[in-house]
Parts: C-alpha cells; sequence; structure tokens
C-alpha cells in the first residue's frame, strides 16, 4: 500500500514538472518577444531620424508601449505559473521523501523544544527525528506555532471529535491539501515578523494632517494641470501655470514625506506577499465543505470576504511602490499626487477591514495545522481514528500499536488494555528488550490521538489524559543540577501533577537510576506507594524485580508485564511483545560477555 501512495506523488510530481517546463518555455518566448519589440523600438527611432517625421516616433512609440506592457503582463503570468508547478512538485517530492525516510522540508519544531515540559522531549515530540517533523505541514511561523501548541497539551473531547471530522474531509481532498501547500510554500522563508509589523501597522492610523483636503485636491489636480498644459498649447504663458502646478503637486507631496516613509517601512515587499495569501484565502473560501469545523473556518473568511479584500489591499501596497521608480514616481507625483493618493485609499482600507484581518490569519494557521494531522491519514490509510472514551475511570486500550517514528518494516505492534480502571503497570524486562520503546509508543500515540490524528494502531480507544514522562533525565552542567537532583526534581514535578492536573498518565523508566541499588529499590518502591495513595495511572518500567512484588501487595491496583529474550546458542533473540508477568530472564552478563567482559558467580 505504501508503494501504491509513494506512486502516485512520483506520478503527480512528474506531472507538475511537466507543467513547469511548459510555462517556463512560454515565459522564455515572451522574453525574446521583448527583446523584439525593443529592436523594433531602436528602428523606428532610426526611420524617424533618416526621413525627418516625427509621426513614424509617435505612432510606434504607442503601439510598442501597448504591446510591450502586454508582453509583460503575459510573461510575469507564465513565471507565476512556472513557480507554482515548480512548488507542486517540491510538495509531491517531500511526501515521497517523508515516507520513504521521514525526511521533511517543513521546520522540524526544534524551537519548540522543553526539556521541563511534561513530556514532549521524552516522546520526541520536536526536534530531529521527531513527531513534528514527521507530519509538520505548516509553512506560517503562525501555523507552527498552532500546531506545536495541539501537540503539546491534550485538546477537550469535544475539540477533538470536531477535528477528527475536519480530518476525515481533507484526507479526501488530497489534491486541495497539496495545493494549498503549494499556494503557503512562500511563506516558509517568509520574515517571521513581517506579518505582525503589518498587524501593528493596520491597527495604528497614520493622523494625516489636512487628509480631507488633500483626498479632494488629489482628486481634481490631474485636471487641473491638463487643462494648464492644453491652455499652454495654444497661449505659451500658461505654461508657467503649469509648471507652478506641477511643482506644487511636488511640494504638497514632499511635504507629507513623513507620512509616506512610515508606510514604506510597512509596504516594502508586503503587496506581493498579501496577493499570495489573497490566494490562500481564495482557495479556502471557494472550497465545497461538509464538515463543521472546515465549514466554521472557511465562513469566516467567506463572510467577510476576506481574499477580495486581501487583494485589494496588496494591489494599493504595489500602487504605493511605483514611486520607487524615480522617474515614474515624479511624473506620477507631479500628474497626480500619486503617493498621497495611496497612503489615503490605504487609511480608508484600514478603517474598514483592519479589525478582523488576524482572526482571517489565524484561520490560515487552523488550517495548515489540520492538514498536518490529516497527514497520518492520507500516507498511512492503515492507521485508524482513535475512539474518545467518556468513562469515569482511566481507558486506554490499543490493538496492534506501534511507534510511528519507526519504519513500518522494522516496528513490532503490541496490545495493551486498560479499561474504564486505575492501574499502575510493572513492566520488567531485560536491556534493549522493548520496555522504554514501549512506553513512547504509548505516549506518542496519545499525543496523536489527543490532537485529533489518526494512531499507529489497527484500534485505540482512551480517555482524555495528561501524558506526564519520566524517562531522560539528565544532568545540567548551567544549572548546577546532578542527575539524582535533576531526578528528584522530575519526580517532584510528577506527583505534583498527578494532584494537580487532570487526569495524569505517568510514563516511568527506570526510577532513580542516579543512586545506589539499595536506595533506589527503596525510593522507587516509595514513590509508587505514593502514587497508589493518590490514585495515580501509568506504567513503570524498570529492570528491578522487587519491584514487581507490589503485585502482592497491591493485587486490585498493580499489573506486572515484561518483555522478555531467548538465548539460542549464546545468541539472544528479542521478539519485542509484550506479556503478562514479571521477567525471568536478564542478559547483562550476556552483554557485557560480547564485549569480552566475563561476570563471574558470587
Amino acid at each position: 500500500m505504501e508503494q501504491d501512495i509513494i506512486n502516485e506523488y512520483t506520478r503527480a510530481g512528474q506531472l507538475a514538472g511537466q507543467q513547469a517546463d511548459k510555462f517556463k518555455k512560454l515565459a522564455n518566448t515572451y522574453s525574446l518577444l521583448r527583446l523584439g519589440l525593443f529592436a523594433l523600438m531602436i528602428f523606428a527611432v532610426y526611420l524617424t531620424i533618416t526621413q525627418d517625421t516625427f509621426t513614424i516616433m509617435a505612432i510606434a512609440f504607442v503601439l510598442l508601449l501597448a504591446g510591450f506592457a502586454w508582453l509583460v503582463s503575459r510573461q510575469g503570468e507564465y513565471e507565476r505559473q512556472r513557480d507554482y508547478y515548480l512548488n507542486l512538485q517540491r510538495i509531491n517530492e517531500n511526501e515521497i521523501s517523508s515516507l520513504q525516510s521521514n525526511a521533511n522540508l517543513y521546520n522540524n519544531g526544534q524551537r519548540f523544544s522543553n526539556e521541563k515540559h511534561f513530556y514532549t522531549s521524552d516522546l520526541d515530540i520536536f526536534g530531529n527525528a521527531s513527531l513534528f517533523q514527521l507530519i509538520n505541514r505548516t509553512a506560517t511561523s503562525a501555523g507552527n506555532n498552532k500546531l506545536a501548541s495541539w501537540l503539546d497539551a491534550p485538546a477537550d473531547k469535544s475539540t477533538i471529535l470536531f477535528r477528527q471530522q475536519a480530518v476525515k474531509e481533507l484526507a479526501t481532498k488530497n489534491e486541495w491539501k497539496k495545493e494549498l501547500q503549494t499556494l503557503l510554500l512562500f511563506a516558509k522563508d517568509e520574515d517571521l515578523n513581517r506579518l505582525n509589523n503589518l498587524f501593528k501597522y493596520l491597527q495604528m492610523p497614520l493622523n494625516l494632517s489636512g487628509e480631507r483636503w488633500l483626498d479632494i485636491y488629489a482628486k481634481i489636480a490631474p485636471y487641473l494641470l491638463i487643462a494648464a498644459i492644453i491652455g499652454a498649447v495654444f497661449y505659451p504663458p500658461v505654461k508657467g501655470v503649469a509648471i507652478f502646478i506641477a511643482l506644487a503637486n511636488m511640494g504638497i507631496v514632499f511635504s507629507k514625506a513623513a507620512y509616506i516613509r512610515k508606510a514604506d517601512l510597512i509596504a516594502d515587499k508586503i503587496g506581493k506577499m498579501l496577493g499570495s495569501y489573497a490566494n490562500v484565502f481564495n482557495k479556502i473560501e471557494s472550497q465545497d465543505w461538509h464538515g463543521a469545523y472546515n465549514l466554521s473556518l472557511a465562513k469566516k473568511l467567506k463572510d467577510d470576504q476576506t481574499s477580495i479584500k486581501i487583494k485589494e489591499l496588496s494591489k494599493l501596497i504595489d500602487k504605493l511602490n511605483y514611486h520607487l521608480n524615480i522617474i515614474v514616481g515624479v511624473l506620477l507625483n507631479a500628474f497626480l499626487l500619486w503617493d498621497i493618493r495611496q497612503i489615503i485609499a490605504i487609511e480608508n482600507w484600514k478603517r474598514t477591514n483592519s479589525a478582523n484581518l488576524e482572526v482571517a490569519f489565524d484561520v490560515i494557521a487552523e488550517f495548515e495545522a489540520l492538514i498536518s494531522i490529516a497527514v497520518p491519514s492520507i500516507n498511512y490509510p492503515e492507521w485508524v481514528t482513535p475512539i474518545i472514551s467518556g468513562t469515569g475511570g482511566y481507558t486506554l486500550t490499543a490493538t496492534n500499536i506501534a511507534h510511528p517514528l519507526i519504519r513500518s518494516e522494522k516496528r513490532v505492534d503490541n496490545n495493551y488494555d486498560l479499561r474504564d480502571t486505575f492501574k499502575i503497570d510493572i513492566i520488567t524486562g531485560s536491556n534493549m528488550a522493548g520496555k522504554s520503546t514501549f512506553l513512547r509508543t504509548i505516549g506518542i500515540n496519545t499525543v496523536l490521538a489527543l490532537s485529533g490524528a489518526n494512531v499507529c494502531a489497527s484500534a485505540m480507544e482512551l480517555s482524555v489524559i495528561t501524558i506526564v514522562s519520566y524517562m531522560r533525565i539528565k544532568d545540567s552542567l548551567n544549572e548546577s543540577t546532578s542527575t539524582f537532583k535533576a531526578e528528584l526534581d522530575r519526580l517532584q514535578m510528577l506527583l505534583a501533577a498527578v494532584v494537580q492536573e487532570h487526569r495524569v498518565f505517568f510514563l516511568i523508566d527506570e526510577m532513580l537510576r542516579g543512586t545506589n541499588s539499595m536506595d533506589k529499590y527503596l525510593g522507587s518502591k516509595a514513590v509508587i506507594e505514593q502514587l497508589i495513595a493518590k490514585k495515580g495511572v501509568g506504567m513503570v518500567a524498570t529492570h528491578d524485580l522487587q519491584i514487581a512484588r507490589l503485585e502482592d501487595k497491591y493485587p486490585d491496583y498493580v499489573r506486572n508485564y515484561y518483555f522478555d529474550i531467548q538465548v539460542l546458542n549464546g545468541e539472544m533473540l528479542f521478539d519485542y511483545k509484550i506479556k503478562h508477568g514479571e521477567c525471568k530472564t536478564f542478559n547483562a552478563s550476556l552483554l557485557l560477555k560480547q564485549i569480552g567482559i566475563e561476570v563471574g558467580a558470587e
């Protein structure tokens, strides 16, 4: 099945590449035609000189300038189409890379890493070779933040169900999903602060002095100047009036230079960016949605005609940028007070439309996060939508559950059953037998499930729980913290979370490894008994068989599981399957023997 999906992405990528090549050739053709028109312009100048008539130049200038503008427009459109299909090809190739090696052109979420978080560090949620890297398809900074927030805390049941419904619909719209990603790919390398600066600018009034009168005068100024120029043709002394009006117009524009510079600080490259976002908004608005969540998001944009308004703002900012060409800027300002016209138009847009702009961009971030958690449904159709339980006790059951970051041909699945109850499961086993991986398998799939995504299992049902892990405990030279002190801090956090947080499910891997074996056993036993007293629920993986004896003392609360090995002709064989009971076979001496260290009997 995976190969069929890879083949589909390969076919789609090849088609996109072919389209990109077609538009590249068209753009190159129109570029050559522009050179041809330039050559004709030179030839017209030559004819004008040799024939000593300005008529040829006048006619040629009008016709060739119109033709040149049309060619520039067509070439620009073909270049945009070329870039679109090149990006679509990248999107398809990225899905192939993700399926084959978990590689991803999108951000891996390293900036969200936090070793003091309840579980994200222990469960590889962020960073290299992480869950975020596997599923992230968010190009915008806001989209990255949104997806990260969904993965570092469980949603409530109703939100999860809404997201599951949205994911199911998005899974049937993979082409739309890829097209939206393509339209947003430009944002992946955008300045993180550019949109925030735009929002601040749009919320801040320019307070242009004399705006009302300037607006009126800017509308009549071109007619005054044109009338003066026409008058000068018939009565030369009026030429001075025309020059005075042009200079006065330029003076008015220069007098408002400070206001124009304020707009310029934001306008640089923003117009093109907003034009790209307008296409994204239109893509969302024009799609036929049925799911309640997707419908509600798209409705926010449709009701406000967001794509039209953003396109309008994009054009206004682009027009303001015309003055960056000095010659064009002088002519436009002399005739039309161009810069003043544009900043007044932008101010009018701000007064009417800026209120809901941040909400509109948040819709994009929401869709980006949704298409990210839809990735497992699309790329791994054998994964399932988990059932979200509403039982009073803890429920976490799974059939054929496996670790999503391990390649399918290498991972081993297991079953687990905790149904509407309160239990602590002690998991014993040999080194490298699979205890830690199993804890992470349960944890990372729970994170996926409670974000609204599908899980790497054939069936799963769980309560809305808060994972708290105790696994990768490290010392810290910067904080002058020893391993044992770091373990105590983590234990304190876990014990407090069991009392203070909603429905904590803990994952503990080898408690108190930073102390001697007797303290380790006594301390671990005391911690587990305190967790039982607090009605804590979770798993404890340990090498210490004495801990398994807690099942004798608390038979209604503690359950024993184990991972074992088989030794055949001195070779260790692992099946990585969890079993009921406690482990009887350990492998440390065998592992030491393999590196030349004999362990003798006492």
